[in-house]
């Protein structure tokens, strides 16, 4: 009767990528955060094409992905020069 109240079962290997995306984005590990987003992108795409995911899951992991790439856009050290020079 209240379906629309509950919350999308989680999915335990891509909620353990986005701690480890949140982990390093907070100690400032972006290369590192990068990384997680990468394979975290790859499982989120392997898990709905073997459908092992539900609409509701997709539409949240889709959304958290876009948010983490929002955030990561830019956030690496490849291009950040030393602050004593």
């Amino acid at each position: 009767m209240f379906d629309f109240l509950k919350k999308p079962k989680k999915n335990r290997d891509l909620e353990a990528l986005m701690e480890r995306i949140e982990s390093n984005m907070a100690n400032n590990y972006k290369d590192a955060a990068q990384e997680y987003l990468k394979e975290f992108e790859e499982k989120l795409v392997e898990l709905k094409e073997t459908g092992s995911l539900k609409e509701d899951q997709v539409k949240m992991y889709g959304d958290r992905l876009y948010s983490y790439k929002s955030r990561l856009k830019g956030f690496t050290h490849k291009d950040q020069k030393p602050f004593w020079t």
